[in-house]
């Protein structure tokens, strides 16, 4: 009889995680505003460099939708929002503290 050989599985909860941080700049995004306490659009741009004001737009509302951060506006003139972390994000701080710690340690920087 012939042994069949299946392709394992899908693990669904890290199908899962991936569609929810799998964007280019997520984890860089949660990492400033749950390690540096930074909390205006501005400030964002300016520690990520490289990211247009559309993509960060999208990534926050993304992050917002999914419950990792909560968006506060002031309905000020001129107009003031704030980010900060809500408690699933927060919960997931530690395993951004591994993955920044794992980094330096295999990866030099």
């Amino acid at each position: 009889m012939k042994k069949e050989t299946g392709v394992p599985e899908r693990c669904a909860t890290i199908s899962a995680v991936q569609k929810i941080l799998g964007g280019k700049w997520k984890l860089e995004i949660l990492y400033y505003i749950g390690f540096q306490d930074i909390q205006r659009f501005g400030e964002l741009r300016r520690h990520i460099g490289g990211i247009s004001e559309s993509s960060l737009t999208t990534q926050l509302r993304e992050l917002e939708a999914d419950g990792f951060i909560h968006r506060h506006d002031y309905k000020e003139i001129p107009p003031k929002v704030e980010y900060s972390m809500t408690e699933l994000g927060k919960s997931f701080m530690p395993v951004m503290e591994y993955v920044k710690a794992w980094g330096e340690e295999n990866l030099g920087k």
